[in-house]
């Protein structure tokens, strides 16, 4: 499948746009490597991988973290990139001021329930997670915390079987790396 002209722009202004939210931020490994190339991962594995052609779920996917990690604010990316992209990335922003483990309980009580755009974003982050996990794990994290998220992530997964196919089993390959 061609993509057409609009498509393209609308995943580059969404690469920009995260770009420019997350300029400062690391991530938690090791090396602190940037953070815009975890959501850029996400719209790889989308495409690559889950071969996922909708632009607006790619959209989603770069701007995926940016309504819970940065100052942007839902009216600014529905300005932006539409209803639809902003419903994608609020469905999948975690709600950071109430506490973790309710946090947690939460992502897997809304995953069942997320539209097919917010699923296919949830399953290529817990994708690239695992696999962050695996090749470079955030530097204080020890083994049982790893393996914890590990099986958190799963049961997150398992809120979202029936959407693509080839991210579920993707996904399963990397759990089974479980450290």
């Amino acid at each position: 499948m061609r993509l057409r002209a609009g498509d393209v722009g609308v995943v580059l202004a969404a690469m920009e746009f995260a770009a420019r939210k997350h300029k400062d931020q690391r991530r938690k490994d090791k090396d602190a490597s940037p953070y815009i190339n975890h959501p850029i991962a996400l719209a790889n594995v989308l495409w690559t991988e889950g071969e996922v052609r909708d632009p607006e779920v790619i959209a989603a996917a770069l701007l995926h973290d940016t309504l819970e990690d940065t100052e942007t604010t839902y009216e600014e990316l529905r300005g932006q990139f539409g209803a639809m992209v902003a419903d994608m990335v609020a469905e999948v922003t975690d709600t950071k001021w109430l506490d973790k483990k309710v946090r947690k309980r939460l992502q897997v009580t809304k995953a069942a329930k997320s539209s097919r755009g917010a699923k296919l974003v949830k399953l290529a982050d817990k994708i690239c997670n695992l696999r962050d996990m695996i090749a470079s794990p955030p530097a204080t994290w020890k083994l049982e915390r790893r393996r914890e998220y590990f099986d958190w992530a799963k049961t997150v997964v398992d809120q979202l079987r029936g959407t693509n196919e080839k991210l579920e089993r993707r996904f399963d390959r990397i759990y089974r790396q479980r450290p």
